[in-house]
């Protein structure tokens, strides 16, 4: 608990966010900053970052959230392209993941909602577009990679604006 005090001071948010559990309401609030043309359909965001349009469906009942990029179409999916969406998944995706559902290929992040810290959803958003933009290249959420991958310093400053975007006013 006094990490996240610490992390949530250096992102300049106030401490109480580390305490309280993430609901809808709070969640629209955090969106809105984000894009503020965002849309909200009951459970579901719909919003816009860098060009990339971004779905966030929740489950409250679940305690359970998603925020999901489509790619492409996962017809003509080869063996090396599935290889190298799980290898990034391992070392370089990191919050983010390459998944295929419903005959596409998507970039996905997924947490329990209820804990879910306002830094962590903004940062879980920015490397789902991140990887998604990266999908072909880098296949990176554009934080610390492990392993051996290339610099993602492009891809930081996305998470850094969204941060700065992000910030409750204290």
């Amino acid at each position: 608990m006094i990490r996240a005090l610490f992390l949530l001071a250096a992102l300049g948010l106030p401490a109480t966010a580390a305490a309280q559990a993430m609901d809808l309401d709070r969640m629209e609030g955090i969106v809105t900053r984000l894009d503020a043309d965002a849309e909200r359909a009951g459970p579901a965001f719909r919003l816009t970052v860098e060009d990339v349009p971004v779905l966030i469906v929740t489950d409250p009942r679940a305690d359970r959230m998603r925020a999901m990029v489509p790619i492409r179409s996962a017809e003509g999916l080869t063996d090396a392209d599935l290889l190298r969406m799980m290898q990034a998944n391992f070392d370089s995706a990191l919050d983010a993941r390459y998944a295929v559902a419903e005959g596409r290929v998507w970039a996905i992040f997924i947490h329990p909602l209820s804990p879910l810290r306002d830094d962590q959803l903004i940062s879980g958003i920015g490397q789902t577009v991140n990887a998604a933009l990266s999908y072909g290249t880098l296949y990176s959420s554009g934080i610390v990679q492990f392993g051996r991958g290339d610099s993602a310093a492009e891809q930081r400053k996305l998470l850094e604006r969204l941060q700065r975007r992000g910030e409750r006013e204290l």
